[in-house]
Order: structure tokens, then sequence, then C-alpha cells
């Protein structure tokens, strides 16, 4: 009588998190594509064909399993370094993700200045509103109340609200030639500002106040990956990093052909909507998953800091663009995203105020994000 061999199963984190096949076999495909489009740079999608539109949907399916893939190994990786600098390593690698697409698009045809802050906005009003909110509803529904960090959301808050305001509502303030920029001279002060900031909260979060960013409820990261699997994640990582960046730009290009076909009001708006969900939505996952697992802190920890990487490393990096290709960056907010934004911000400081969440402030976060979505499309 012969035995059956067992199958094995796809290897897991330590945050329960199953590492797939998958999530070996979309970089290396990524990958692929972007060479096969160097070689034949008649698919390209910017051509139009049949082919170019098929190669461009797949282009676009695999970045968006390498950015998956990216979050997965990531997490291996922080398991590894452990808290708070395994956030760190995810809240990073999400911010290469999104400059790299953004760079595309920004750079892709004619210019479009407004997209930089459009996918910034984006970002903070997914995350603040829409994932913070179903993180809150998910787990006030099965926890009925959850406990959080006070001090560590509050550092994370006080920086985003800050380099938020300094950066897409003060320049609609200045005193620039054109409303909504700033000049050379200041879009490369708050630049520095802007890292400076990031590298003074990163300090604190990693050694002044590690306790403060760090905490986990018992029972989470029961274990820690060998070197073995933590050099494979790594190398992993940097593949799927290269990966989406290889294939930014044709992905960039089918946007662009796609939402040329609709009479949109503010495509630059949608296209920033777009990005930020497609760059966000393994993180979000992750984020939920932490909260129904009743570790609201460690969600937290990953939606606001990609938040907070976000405003303060995309801006820069754009800026940097911008400046070197002598092409304008609108940064200023129409008024009716900055009165959306400041709301979303009031209501992050209430809702994490008492260090105590239920579902109800969940439900008003997620109003707050449904009107914004409403006025992407009906500005």
């Amino acid at each position: 009588m012969c035995e059956t061999a067992a199958v094995p199963e796809p290897e897991a984190d330590v945050s329960g998190h199953r590492i797939a096949p998958a999530h070996y076999a979309f970089p290396v495909l990524a990958l692929g594509l972007a060479l096969a489009l160097i070689v034949w740079p008649d698919l390209a999608p910017e051509n139009h064909g049949p082919a170019a539109t098929a190669l461009s949907l797949l282009a676009t399916v695999l970045l968006a399993g390498a950015a998956f893939a990216t979050v997965a190994h990531s997490d291996v990786v922080a398991s590894r370094l452990g808290q708070p600098f395994g956030t760190l390593v995810l809240t990073l690698s999400v911010t290469v993700i999104e400059v790299s697409v953004i760079a595309s698009l920004m750079l892709y045809q004619e210019n479009n200045p407004t997209l930089a802050r459009e996918s910034v906005l984006s970002v903070i009003m997914i995350v603040t509103s829409g994932i913070v909110g179903l993180c809150l509803l998910l787990g006030g529904f099965k926890h009925r109340e959850q406990e959080i960090a006070q001090q560590g959301v509050t550092g994370y808050l006080s920086v985003i609200i800050a380099l938020g305001v300094m950066l897409l509502i003060l320049p609609n303030e200045t005193h620039a030639h054109t409303r909504g920029t700033f000049t050379p001279f200041q879009l490369v002060y708050m630049a520095f500002v802007s890292i400076g900031l990031y590298c003074l909260f990163l300090y604190m979060q990693t050694v002044r106040y590690a306790e403060h960013f760090g905490a986990q409820q018992p029972g989470h990261g029961s274990g820690m990956p060998d070197g073995r699997r933590f050099t494979v994640a790594l190398v992993m990582l940097l593949l799927s990093l290269g990966a989406v960046v290889a294939l930014a730009r044709h992905v960039a290009a089918g946007v662009e052909t796609f939402l040329g076909q609709f009479q949109l009001a503010d495509p630059d708006a949608v296209k920033g909507a777009l990005l930020a969900a497609l760059v966000l939505m393994p993180e979000g996952i992750s984020a939920v998953r932490a909260a129904a697992r009743n570790h609201l802190q460690h969600s937290l920890n990953i939606a606001l800091g990609s938040v907070l990487a976000t405003i303060a490393l995309t801006i820069p990096a754009m800026a940097a663009i911008s400046i070197y290709i002598g092409k304008p960056m609108v940064l200023g907010l129409d008024p009716e995203d900055r009165t959306l934004m400041v709301l979303t911000f009031v209501l992050c400081i209430l809702s994490f105020g008492t260090g105590r969440t239920n579902a109800l402030t969940g439900i008003v976060h997620l109003i707050v994000f449904v009107v914004y979505v409403m006025l992407l499309f009906v500005p």
C-alpha cells in the first residue's frame, strides 16, 4: 500500500499571511514583460493597436501582482527586523512603487501639472477616510471597542497634518506668480523641510519613543523567519520593486489611453485616485486584516505610515523631477478638496483622541470617503 505524498502548503509568515507561489511568479513575469516591450517596442501601449491594448491590460495585472508580492515579501522582512522597523520597510516599499508610477504618468505625453497633488490627496483620503474607516468599523463590530497607543497615533497625525497643510494648502496662499504653485526656491525649501521632518519622525519612532509605535497585542508575531527565508524575501522584495518600476511607464500609457475615452470633468483627479487605489490595495488589505484580528495599533501603523511616507517623500521626489525637466507642478488644492482633507484630519483627531475606538467613528469616516468618491466624478 503506497502512501500519498503530502503537498506542501505555501509558506506563511509570522503575521499569518501566506507566501503563495504567485508572489514569486508575478515579479518574474512582470520583469519578463518589461524586457519584451524593450525588445519589441511596437507592442508598447502608446501605439494603440489591439496587441498593445492587450499587453497594457496584462502589464496592469502584473504590476498589481508585483505590488502584492512586494507587501508579502516585505512582511517577511518586517517580521525579521521587528517593529517599528518592519512597518517602515512596508511603507517605504509602497512609496517607491507610488513615485515610479506617478513619475511615469506625469512624464507621459503632455505634462500633468496637478497629477502629483491629486495622487497625494487620493492617498490621504483613501487611507484616512476609507481604509481607516473600514478598520474601525470592522474592528468595532468584531471586538466592540479597541485600544490604541495614543501617543504613537498622535505623533503620526501631527506630522501628517503639518505636512498636508504646508504642502497642499499653503501654495494657494503664497505670492508665487501662478496660484497653487511654489517658486523653485520655495519648492526646494519645502522639499528639504518635508524630508527633514520625516527623518526626525523616524528617529522618534525607532529610537526615542519606539515603545509608542511598536505595541503588539499578545500572540502577534509569535515567530521569526530564519536567515534563508529572510534572504529570499529580501531578494524577492527588490525584484518586485524593480518589476513595478520597469512596468510603470507602460501602465501609465494604458491608463491615459483608457481614460481618454471618457469625458471626465477632472481626469487628473480620477487618475490619481486609480493610482492610489492600485498602490494602496495590498497595504490596505494588510491593515484591515490586522484590525479584524484586534491588532488595531499595527493596522494604524501601516495605514498612517503609508500616508506620512507618501506626503513626506513623494512630493519631494516629484519636485526634483519637476525642476529637472523644467515643467511646473501645481500643489495647491481646489476648495472642495481642501475642505474634505481638513474635515478628515479633524475626524482623525476626534476618532483617536481617547485612545479607544468603536464602529460609529468608522461609519463617519466611510461616509466622508463616499462623498470624496462622488466628487471625483461630479466635482
